[in-house]
């Protein structure tokens, strides 16, 4: 019993290590073309305007040398038409905590945002720059005085799930952010997350696809997947390591084993007289 005791420490000791290539990012994988460190990586040669859908919410503000002209288009209590003075990032929290919610405008299920004036304008299926100039040319119509529009994605809403630190939806104050700013504006991933299994699902015209990508290979920084968009779900898998502890516990568990065999060699010893 004793010989065999420290045989199965040392077993579970081994199953329970994670090797370092299984959670640093950006490796050089051997099945890929390696990538070098000073490398110019180009951009995957793909579309990265992000189309606008129904229930999104949109930044549209307007511009007048008449101030009297703007106020026009702001709903009541709102000081400007649309928005001002929410630019750069910030992090989590769901629509609950985000002013952009109330006082942004909503794309209805029909595609459609309703601007003080104006009425309703689809603008769903098209680009921010689409949609701004559909909205110019519906100002334009009411205007003969000069006002200028700017719309804009209010922020990009994400949701994380599985192995997050922090799991929910989150806001990134960007137009564009990549996969690894989700990852930091989440709290990272723990340590048990499978982070060569990322899946995200993505949000398309008239259905939902589903991707996966492997944060530990460096081609990740020119595939298609490495800028998120609004609405993206990320879910990351856990190890198989989950099925003895989590990485808060897993070191605590490991010293009550190393303690208990402690324990254990002890009263076979005093037992035994050796």
């Amino acid at each position: 019993m004793r010989k065999l005791l420290p045989l199965l420490f040392l077993s579970l000791l081994a199953v329970s290590c994670i090797s370092n290539k299984r959670i640093t990012y950006l490796q050089n994988l051997p099945d890929n073309e390696p990538i070098e460190l000073d490398e110019f990586i180009p951009f995957a040669e793909v579309d990265y305007k992000y189309i606008l859908q129904p229930f999104d919410i949109v930044e549209i503000d307007f511009a007048s040398s008449d101030e009297e002209l703007t106020k026009a288009f702001s709903y009541q209590n709102n000081g400007t038409g649309g928005l001002s003075g929410m630019g750069g990032t910030g992090g989590g929290g769901g629509q609950g905590s985000d002013p952009l919610y109330f006082r942004g405008y909503s794309i209805d299920q029909a595609g459609e945002v309703e601007v003080p004036k104006l009425g309703k304008i689809h603008i769903a299926g098209m680009t921010e720059e689409e949609a701004k100039d559909k909205v110019q040319e519906a100002i334009n119509e009411f205007f003969k005085e000069e006002v200028y529009v700017r719309l804009r994605i209010a922020g990009i809403r994400y949701t994380t799930l599985g192995e997050f630190n922090s799991v929910g939806v989150k806001v990134i104050y960007k137009n564009r952010a990549t996969i690894f700013d989700a990852l930091a504006n989440s709290g990272e991933t723990s340590l048990l997350g499978k982070k060569n299994k990322l899946f995200i699902i993505r949000q398309y015209d008239g259905g939902t696809k589903i991707h996966q990508i492997n944060l530990n290979d460096r081609g990740i920084l020119a595939s298609p997947f490495y800028f998120i968009q609004p609405n993206d779900i990320l879910y990351m898998e856990p190890m198989n390591i989950r099925q003895i502890g989590n990485a808060d516990n897993l070191t605590a568990s490991l010293a009550l084993f190393a303690g208990l065999l402690a324990s254990t060699l002890l009263i076979i010893n005093l037992v035994t007289g050796n």
